[in-house]
């Protein structure tokens, strides 16, 4: 099941077109010191880019969240579901003590549920119509405490520092490797020949997928803590319950560009599963299980 989620496919594309934007700008000049390589200037640099990424697909998580899953934020509640949606939310907002987030419903038959945003304070939650039509209130109010726990947890804010580190030394060591192919192999002697930008971008493209794996290690990491902030929300049974509800059915994952939002486990074995955003359900239900025991 592939498990690419919003914030790293966004980032990388934002880098791939940044850099190349930079490189026809002539920006890159900035990196060459006497006809050598500045590697003070290339890491400030590879900072600035790399943090820009990772900053502007936080900053557009809602927005994206909501165009690319058809979200229908509840502005007045329409129905007594709806009611119970948005008090949940709200009660388990100040539990958690962070601002009340936008709810909303996206149209899609199996059980899912996301969280994202820029910040505690300004965030968004919302559950698919089959989520609601096929748990139990008890077992809702267990995801929903899943995701707020994500929101106040700051999942988004942490996963943005980390992209943007690991943006910096792809950025970086993309560029050194670029550097010493075009000098060493094609015998580049003044500034950066043509090999200088092939081999720096395909070196961005590996470096950036390898680099997703410690993105997606944090985010099966965040994912135990929510379940446990759902636990302390709303019950431990009732989290496992949920859990054990979506291990039953199998539901269908979000749209990879959503993917590593959503409430439900990921399949992998090898080295897929260093690639999953969920760890499987079976071991978040193990976990849960062992913490009450």
């Amino acid at each position: 099941m592939k498990r690419v989620f919003l914030l790293v496919a966004t980032n990388l594309a934002i880098l791939v077109v940044l850099s190349v934007t930079l490189r026809l700008l002539g920006v890159d000049r900035i990196l060459d010191e006497r006809g050598g390589l500045d590697l003070n200037a290339l890491l400030i640099f590879s900072a600035v880019v790399g943090f820009s990424g990772s900053l502007i697909s936080l900053a557009m998580s809602k927005f994206i969240a909501k165009r690319s899953m058809g979200v229908r934020v509840i502005e007045q509640p329409r129905d007594a579901v709806e009611v119970w949606l948005v008090e949940t939310v709200r009660r388990q907002a100040a539990a958690a003590g962070i601002g009340m987030p936008e709810v909303g419903i996206f149209d899609a038959p199996e059980m899912n549920a996301f969280a994202t945003g820029p910040r505690k304070n300004n965030a968004l939650v919302a559950v698919s119509s089959g989520l609601l039509r096929n748990m139990s209130r008890r077992e809702a109010e267990a995801v929903l405490g899943h995701e707020i726990s994500h929101v106040a947890n700051g999942d988004m804010v942490t996963l943005t520092l980390i992209q943007g580190v690991v943006n910096t030394f792809v950025i970086f060591l993309s560029r050194v490797i670029g550097y010493v192919v075009d000098r060493v192999v094609f015998k580049t002697e003044r500034g950066h020949g043509p090999a200088f930008l092939i081999t720096t971008i395909v070196a961005q493209l590996v470096l950036g997928i390898l680099a997703s794996m410690i993105v997606m290690w944090f985010s099966r990491y965040r994912e135990f803590r929510a379940d446990a902030g759902g636990a302390k929300l709303e019950g431990r049974e009732p989290m496992i319950a949920a859990l054990e509800r979506l291990r039953q059915q199998r539901p269908e994952p979000l749209p990879d560009q959503m993917a590593a939002f959503g409430i439900s486990g990921g399949l992998g074995h090898g080295l897929k599963r260093l690639f999953l955003t969920h760890p499987p359900l079976e071991e978040r239900i193990a976990a849960l299980r062992a913490a009450q025991a």
